[in-house]
């Protein structure tokens, strides 16, 4: 099996993407982040000294998704043309989950980003509440499901 970042004298190199059509891509990823329950209910409570936690995730899922090709160094720079985050909240477990679906037309798909965004926007719920609780744990990021490419659709 050929590597496509690497060339023929396996150095690394950015795909050329240039002669695919355009397409629609979709990515959904996922994960969650584990805490206590005094952290828990700052979150839910907004009494987190560092203010609204989950709309800060929110904006941090965002941005995050948009600088991924600055900080994963095979990804292409994307014209996205949407994001959209969702975060569960599951008061048994002391437990947020977070979702991010991100959309493009072109010519490579968005499963990075989508990841990306969900790594950022849980590591921004620990910092807001790492005073409250430093054992959090965050886990089971991956991607649900993408549409869109030459690869076809994949559904976890």
């Amino acid at each position: 099996m050929n590597l496509t970042h690497l060339d023929e004298q396996d150095r690394p190199k950015m795909v050329d993407v240039g002669a695919k059509n355009d397409t629609v891509r979709t990515a959904v990823a996922s994960g969650i982040i584990k805490m206590s329950k005094d952290a828990y209910e700052a979150v839910v409570q907004n009494t987190a000294k560092k203010g609204p936690v989950l709309q800060t995730a929110v904006v941090a899922s965002i941005m995050g998704t948009k600088k991924t090709s600055e900080l994963i160094p095979m990804c292409h720079p994307l014209i996205l043309t949407s994001i959209n985050c969702d975060i569960e909240e599951y008061p048994q477990e002391c437990s947020f989950k977070l979702f991010l679906t991100v959309k493009l037309k072109g010519k490579t798909g968005v499963e990075m980003e989508a990841l990306t965004g969900v790594s950022i926007g849980l590591l921004t719920i620990y910092d807001m509440v790492k005073a409250i609780d430093k054992g959090m744990i965050i886990e089971n990021i991956q991607l649900e499901k993408k549409s869109g490419g030459k690869n076809g659709d994949f559904t976890r």
